[in-house]
């Protein structure tokens, strides 16, 4: 699962590692959302390409996306069989560049926020599928999902699935359609080895979308951990006071 994610390297740095032709210049974003626009990098004429593309697959023969289930991952397992991703994996796979995300363990009914990076701190390739969806006026909307895999052990005591990576030395391998085919790519949409990443917890902040800021993706203390933690103070009971007649003045209250 991936539901939110951070990308906060360099933009030269970003271009220097996917190595796409343009040369954008975005601002850090910590707590990036579905629906928002994000960096891709796709193949197209022989050459890597940054794009901006919406965070929500809307495959092309949807009619009305307002009618249709937002698609902000895509299982492996499924990918070549559900019409959402079938012609996907075979014509647009992608890269979204990233620095980590964030994913919420479920103890004891509270569901608690958690960074997670790789252990290295380089910046993560995820493995994703791009559609463009055509409206029936001639309005177009690039949109990209990415693809999760059941998790190693380590990563599955925070969640059962995680974002597919592809290592920087396999991208052209991914990213090739007209090379390479669906039986090509699949062994490689796995989850990460055991090791290769960390996490820590971060603040409930973070679950607000409206919050993009540094610290969200910060370690919490013992003490701020046990703050967010505690359960909010009762609430005293008000004694009722009798209602007065109106003495003609008017009240607010």
């Amino acid at each position: 699962m991936c539901g939110r994610f951070v990308i906060t390297s360099p933009p030269a740095a970003l271009r220097q590692m996917f190595g796409y032709i343009e040369q954008p210049n975005f601002p850090p974003r910590h707590n990036v959302a579905p629906t928002q626009p994000i960096p891709v990098v796709i193949l197209e004429n022989g050459g890597r390409h940054f794009q901006l593309m919406r965070w929500g697959l809307i495959p092309s023969w949807v009619k009305d996306p307002r009618t249709f289930s937002l698609l902000i991952n895509a299982r492996s397992e499924t990918v070549r069989e559900k019409p959402a991703f079938k012609n996907a994996i075979k014509r647009r796979r992608a890269l979204i560049p990233a620095d980590g995300y964030y994913e919420w363990q479920d103890a004891g009914g509270r569901k608690r926020p958690f960074f997670i990076h790789r252990r290295d701190g380089h910046p993560i390739a995820f493995a994703a599928l791009a559609e463009t969806w055509m409206g029936p006026n001639g309005e177009e909307q690039d949109t990209v999902a990415i693809v999760t895999a059941p998790a190693s052990p380590d990563l599955a005591r925070l969640h059962h699935r995680v974002p597919v990576t592809i290592d920087p030395e396999a991208f052209e391998h991914w990213l090739d359609c007209r090379t390479n085919d669906v039986d090509d790519v699949m062994p490689m949409l796995r989850g990460p080895q055991v090791g290769e990443f960390d996490w820590h917890q971060v603040t409930t902040r973070v679950n607000s979308f409206a919050n993009d800021d540094p610290q969200l993706m910060l370690p919490m203390t013992a003490e701020e951990i046990a703050a967010e933690e505690a359960p909010p103070p009762k609430k005293t009971a008000q004694r009722r006071t009798s209602v007065r007649e109106d003495d003609g003045q008017g009240s607010l209250f």
